[in-house]
């Protein structure tokens, strides 16, 4: 049987992420107890969307917050995709410090910072309090920390003021 044709599909032939992860989001063996995968497609306010990620950040599940800022990302107005999807990349970086890839983390935390910097300072853009340089001083600081593993939730940013 062709690899391919065992992938878990839904109808349009995308693969489905079936597979168990861990708190990290790494997959693990078919049949293991893993950690509850967020819903996607959730549409969330902005203000449920900080709180359920800053739970998930604080709970070292930063794979998983990561997931619901793509959500926001994906629903949300147009003007707001690039805040939304920077701080998934930064949810991403303490991801990737977490698990011990220092370069994955540097990359998406520099990532992550640079979309964000495109909102402060910026009237008429909404930020839902989130206190930008406070997030990019905390990305700086964890990417002086690297290569070394870290605790995610120990490392988790305070979304906002």
């Amino acid at each position: 049987m062709e690899s391919s044709a065992r992938r878990d599909r839904d109808a349009d032939g995308r693969a489905r992420n079936a597979r168990p992860r861990d708190g990290l989001g790494r997959p693990l063996p078919y049949g293991a107890d893993g950690v509850a995968r967020q819903p996607e497609g959730v549409t969330r306010s902005p203000e449920e969307t900080l709180r359920e990620a800053q739970r998930l950040l604080d709970a070292g599940m930063p794979f998983h917050a990561h997931e619901v800022f793509e959500d926001a990302w994906k629903s949300g107005p147009a003007q707001e995709e690039a805040l939304w999807r920077g701080l998934a990349q930064l949810a991403v970086g303490l991801t990737h410090a977490a698990r011990g890839n220092a370069r994955g983390a540097a990359s998406l935390l520099e990532r992550g910072t640079a979309s964000l910097a495109r909102y402060a300072g910026q009237g008429g853009v909404a930020t839902y309090g989130l206190d930008l340089p406070e997030l990019a001083l905390w990305a700086r600081e964890l990417t002086v920390h690297l290569p070394d593993r870290m605790d995610a939730a120990a490392e988790a940013p305070r979304l906002t003021r």
